[in-house]
């Protein structure tokens, strides 16, 4: 839209028996090329064919310049600064005196978005929900499993059992099955409805089932923070569920403010090796897609 009073996004909605989830943005964001491919989450939709309408013929011209430039070893660098930014504006940006939902939020996507760097670098969709999973199989094709245990570490994530996080799905299924039938003004309310349930509960449960525990932790905080943030903004009390989201941050080591400054601390002072691991991983996908 042209306009900067952008309306509320409809967020996500069943469509024809499809989940879709449509969002609104700025016709700025889209001035140029160059504007797209140095931002890591724009470049990764436009650069690939799906445009269904296009009146004015600008995202027609957007695309084939992605397709063409998207690889470029310059904007693949950019992209992966921008994800680094990121990174840092989420760490350094917490606030203690913050509701504890949203400081636990600027935590935990400063430490997730360092899986996005990594994927940026190998050309892989820097997804959300799945993002421990994606880059899990990046450095495991890569050879480099063992960094994913270092991300696991940031995450406070890296010796969680099955049985514990399922514990936590369970915990999360509790507090999303009541914020899910009330109505507040919450930019994520969408996500949590009847609709996205088979997504943020459903989807952690097959995670576990594949093995895929610790991966699955990332989403299972971010929705227990959307859901409490939901609730509060609805007027209705959180403190049912207070014990079992505390369980769940001193079992991730961030259960205090000042736990979580110590765990983005940590983080910051990682990002050259992340940084370098990303380089590694830029240069053995340029040599599988030259």
């Amino acid at each position: 839209m042209d306009s900067d009073d952008l309306p509320p996004a409809p967020g996500k909605f069943s469509y024809d028996g499809i989940l879709l989830e449509a969002s609104v943005m700025r016709a700025a964001q889209l001035r140029s090329p160059e504007a797209v491919l140095r931002d890591y989450h724009l470049a990764g939709n436009m650069h690939l064919p799906g445009i269904l309408a296009d009146p004015t013929g600008h995202l027609t011209t957007l695309h084939a310049a992605m397709a063409q430039h998207f690889a470029d070893e310059r904007w693949v660098l950019a992209r992966c600064d921008d994800a680094m930014n990121r990174v840092r504006r989420w760490l350094t940006s917490m606030d203690p005196s913050a509701p504890l939902p949203d400081q636990v939020t600027s935590w935990l996507f400063g430490t997730g978005v360092m899986t996005h760097v990594l994927l940026v670098a190998g050309l892989r969709n820097p997804t959300v929900r799945r993002r421990y999973a994606a880059v899990r199989d990046l450095l495991q094709r890569n050879e480099r499993l063992d960094y994913h245990e270092t991300l696991l570490t940031h995450l406070g994530a890296v010796d969680l059992t099955a049985t514990q996080v399922k514990e936590h799905v369970q915990a999360l299924a509790k507090v999303f099955d009541a914020a899910k039938t009330v109505e507040a003004p919450y930019r994520f309310s969408s996500d949590i409805t009847d609709v996205a349930r088979p997504i943020a509960i459903d989807g952690a449960r097959d995670l576990i089932t594949a093995g895929l525990n610790r991966e699955a932790m990332f989403w299972i905080v971010a929705t227990y923070c959307r859901c409490l943030t939901k609730l509060s903004l609805a007027g209705l009390a959180t403190t049912p569920y207070d014990a079992s989201f505390n369980t769940l941050l001193a079992d991730l080591g961030v259960q205090t403010p000042e736990d979580r400054q110590q765990k983005a601390t940590e983080a910051l002072a990682a990002l050259p090796e992340l940084w370098n691991v990303a380089l590694v991983l830029g240069k053995n996908t340029k040599q599988h897609n030259p």
